[in-house]
This record gives structure tokens, sequence and C-alpha cells, in this order.
């Protein structure tokens, strides 16, 4: 049973620190407090990427429309 827990942390990219702090907690709401604040964190890095992606959309349909109307 703990492989596939240890596998399923290592999929969501958790550290060996983050295995270890899970693995030796033996209340369960304190591990579901541990992977809460941890996925928070990676939700906020899913955001941080977004607006990159969309700073590089915006770029991209600037650049085509400029192309398109033979704007320099």
């Amino acid at each position: 049973m703990y492989e596939n827990i240890i596998q399923n942390l290592k999929d969501a990219d958790c550290d060996s620190k983050m295995i270890e702090k899970f693995l030796e907690t033996d209340n369960t709401s304190d591990k579901v407090n541990l992977l809460t604040r941890y996925r928070a964190k990676l939700l906020e890095n899913l955001h941080v990427c977004q607006k990159k992606l969309d700073c590089l959309d915006y770029l991209i349909f600037n650049l085509k429309q400029e192309g398109e109307y033979g704007i320099h």
C-alpha cells in the first residue's frame, strides 16, 4: 500500500522531504492539511504559468495582426 502512496506523491511532483513528512505524519487530518497546502502551491504555480501563456498568446496575436495588415 505504501508503494502506491509514494508513487502517487512522486507523480504529483512531491520531493523526498514532502514524502517523508507525509509518511511520518500519523494523523489523517494533518496529512490532508499537508496535501491541501501543497495543492494550493501547485495551483498558484499553474496560475503563474497561465499568465505567462496569456502574455505570449497576446504577443503572437499582435504579431499575426501586424503581418496581415502589413504594419511594422
